[in-house]
């Protein structure tokens, strides 16, 4: 009987470095989904200088950690700078958006009501 994976697209019980594991691509936002449902979904993401995910709002909190490079952030109408090694929550339907300053990755993790 094969084992159940909750994450994916990811090797398990090895030593990796996140920002590793997506490439930048020129004029290009890159992403790999490791979990995707509720209550939860975890995405990587590598962001061309920019490149933007434009202002939207979205039913989770959503959380940004930046791995690598900035970005500016956007909730509701406060901006927000951010470099390789910090995080901010986005609050569940407020509209919110991302825009890469220079290259950047992250990893973003949304958790979701189960209701």
């Amino acid at each position: 009987m094969d084992q159940q994976h909750f994450i994916k697209n990811i090797d398990f019980a090895k030593v990796l470095e996140l920002a590793s594991l997506v490439d930048y691509q020129d004029g290009r936002v890159v992403s790999r989904t490791l979990a995707q449902g509720k209550p939860l979904s975890l995405t990587l993401f590598a962001f061309d200088k920019n490149e933007e995910i434009s202002s939207h709002s979205a039913p989770g909190d959503a959380m940004v950690y930046i791995l690598d490079g900035e970005a500016e952030v956007t909730i509701g109408n406060e901006k927000f700078q951010l470099k390789a090694g910090e995080t901010i929550v986005m609050p569940a339907n407020i509209p919110h958006g991302l825009v890469a300053n220079e290259r950047f990755k992250m990893l973003l993790i949304v958790v979701f009501s189960l209701k």
